[in-house]
């Protein structure tokens, strides 16, 4: 029982770079939308910048952590 893989049912490295990728690709979306658009003012900022940045961050941090460490199997 000791010889399993503990990430056996996590993602796989293929996923985790899909992952990066995609929250990389959501970040400069993100930023190209403030370009054009100009920052949003009062409670949107939140929406637009807060939201975003803590989805798509969270994808990003969570794959390059699991990807330095070799947490996939």
């Amino acid at each position: 029982m000791e010889n399993r893989n503990p990430w056996r049912f996590g993602p796989t490295r293929g996923e985790l770079w899909f992952w990066l990728w995609a929250s990389l690709g959501g970040l400069a979306l993100m930023v190209v939308a403030l370009v054009v658009r100009g920052i949003p003012e009062g409670p949107a900022i939140a929406e637009v910048v807060g939201l975003a940045v803590a989805v798509f961050g969270y994808l990003g941090g969570r794959s390059v952590k699991r990807l330095i460490r070799r947490e996939h199997p």
